[in-house]
């Protein structure tokens, strides 16, 4: 362990220091790395609020979607994201497989049917991009459906931008290895166990399928005009800063905003 300076004392002697301190296991060093994330979260979320506040002022519409592999983070990132910013002005939206009139609707329809108003910052829990590879990797879509996804997916992005909504795309990058520890605490935590479907339990079976599509989807929809961010996020802390830091890079809101 390294040798404790007198500014590591007084962060582990502050509220957040002594709380970290006092969870299980017992660890000095990943106790000052928490109280930094906290410091540096909150400093993040008062810049969300800014944002929040611009483009509700500004009447502008904003997409965040968030796709990953099963137990990468996304909710928990969004979570950090979502819970100091104005609820009247945000929603998240994670849809349920289409009922049986949803799939006889064009595949794009009921995801614009959640489309923000003025004002809104809207954050998909997985979106149309389930297409690309949660539904072809698990059986979920035919062939032919894929295909005519992903050629129309690149269209249909150019014309959500060009209706001036702005969209951001965060893909959440976790290892084999972290995935299978993350899926073996949420079957030991009956607080989480829930959160395990029949899709999360042949994830780490499919790893090599998920990857496949992974690649393709990249290849074809990133962008320069939608390109997607890639977030490191086996550390889950680190990865919830950088994925607040991208968000707040991409969209061009007043920094100077009383909040």
């Amino acid at each position: 362990m390294r040798k404790l300076t007198q500014r590591d004392v007084n962060k582990l002697n502050s509220t957040r220091g002594l709380k970290a301190l006092l969870s299980k296991p017992f660890n000095i060093e990943k106790s000052i790395r928490y109280v930094d994330y906290e410091r540096k979260l909150k400093k993040l979320q008062v810049e969300l609020i800014r944002l929040q506040a611009w483009a509700i002022r500004e009447n502008e519409r904003i997409i965040v979607i968030f796709e990953g592999r099963d137990a990468a983070g996304k909710g928990g990132a969004i979570r950090r994201i979502t819970e100091r910013i104005n609820p009247r002005h945000m929603r998240i939206v994670a849809l349920p497989k289409p009922n049986e009139d949803q799939k006889t609707q064009w595949y794009f329809q009921r995801y614009v049917e959640q489309f923000p108003k003025a004002g809104e910052i809207l954050f998909f829990d997985r979106s149309w991009y389930n297409r690309a590879v949660v539904e072809p990797v698990n059986g979920f879509c035919t062939q032919e459906e894929y295909q005519i996804f992903m050629n129309q997916v690149n269209d249909f992005e150019r014309m959500i931008l060009e209706s001036g909504i702005r969209l951001v795309k965060i893909y959440m990058s976790i290892t084999k290895k972290e995935q299978a520890k993350r899926f073996n605490d949420i079957k030991n935590d009956p607080l989480k166990q829930w959160k395990m479907t029949p899709v999360d339990e042949r994830a780490q079976e499919l790893w090599d399928d998920y990857t496949e599509y992974k690649k393709a989807m990249f290849s074809k929809t990133n962008t320069e005009i939608s390109p997607w961010k890639v977030i490191r996020a086996n550390r889950k802390t680190a990865a919830r800063i950088n994925v607040i830091n991208h968000i707040l890079k991409s969209i061009p809101y007043d920094k100077e905003l009383e909040v």
